[in-house]
């Protein structure tokens, strides 16, 4: 059993506890994940299962897009509100479209990101949610993300009575991008605490929102013993990749790791190819200068 399924996350849910479950339904060990959802996200998880395991880089390394809310007023620990309220300052008025507006094409580009202390980036082996667990704080290395849009739909709503605004809003980010902390960000280039009050993750890994399917279809498609409607191949993360189909001959030597010519590959010219026999890809094949030939990058599977 190979390829990705693409799981809707629902919240209460640990990114694990979809695996475990999925391990359960699909009886099998070798199930892995593309990519970290908070327990009070909720969207788009796409899971890799036997042989796709090797592809959860690819997945990862492809951009991810968000919608949430976040809320002007007051902040907590976990920059969420699963966390401790620690900072509140009411709003007495909202802040209008253009401040906001203003303050999120700061947020914009290729930025730096600390990433939270509850969050599981590790520091000297730890966790930063163990050292936060603890009552500690350790010094956080930043991190270098890019944020292809952050947009907001309008001014949102201001609560005058609780002194607080929430806002909706949209992004498009690289892998490693903490949410949450944008949304703190956000706060601070207005001078306001500010917290993540709701997301829903909208793309990853080429897949789309209404792509996804819930833990219930699957355990219904293996009881139907067919899973061909959810399970995706593997070449699905590697769309961006030129394909070449080989001969049987080529697949013979890519088989064993053999260094293959720019005819033995089509007159490729990409610096990495995706190499296909029988039409499944089976391996990816990257350019050296030093060789004037392909090499091997990646393979997913020798049979």
């Amino acid at each position: 059993m190979d390829g990705i399924i693409p799981l809707y996350k629902e919240r209460g849910m640990t990114s694990f506890d979809c695996v475990a479950k999925l391990r359960h339904i699909l009886h099998t060990k070798k199930v892995g994940h593309s990519g970290t959802l908070d327990p009070s996200v909720d969207g788009v998880l796409p899971i890799c299962i036997g042989s796709a395991t090797k592809v959860v880089p690819y997945l990862m390394a492809s951009g991810k897009m968000y919608r949430g809310t976040v809320t002007l007023g007051f902040a907590t620990t976990t920059e969420d509100l699963d966390g401790e309220v620690v900072e509140k300052q009411p709003l007495t008025t909202p802040f209008t479209f253009e401040q906001l507006t203003a303050a999120t094409a700061k947020l914009t580009g290729i930025i730096q990101q600390t990433p939270p202390m509850f969050s599981a980036v590790k520091v000297n082996g730890r966790k930063l949610y163990e050292y936060a667990r603890a009552g500690e704080t350790v010094e956080r290395p930043t991190r270098t993300i890019t944020v292809d849009h952050f947009t907001l739909t309008d001014a949102g709503t201001f609560d005058a009575d609780a002194g607080t605004q929430t806002v909706a809003f949209e992004v498009a980010c690289s892998k490693g991008t903490y949410v949450r902390t944008l949304a703190v960000d956000l706060g601070r280039q207005l001078g306001v605490p500010a917290v993540m009050s709701s997301l829903t993750r909208h793309k990853s890994g080429g897949f789309t929102l209404d792509q996804t399917v819930t833990l219930d279809q699957v355990a219904e498609a293996m009881a139907n013993e067919d899973l061909s409607p959810i399970l995706r191949p593997i070449d699905y993360a590697l769309a961006e990749y030129p394909h070449v189909a080989l001969s049987d001959r080529v697949w013979a030597l890519v088989k064993n790791g053999v260094f293959l010519t720019t005819e033995e590959v089509d007159g490729a010219t990409a610096p990495e190819i995706a190499l296909t026999y029988q039409g499944a890809t089976k391996c990816l094949y990257q350019w050296s200068e030093e060789k004037q030939q392909y090499k091997p990058l990646k393979m997913f599977a020798v049979n």
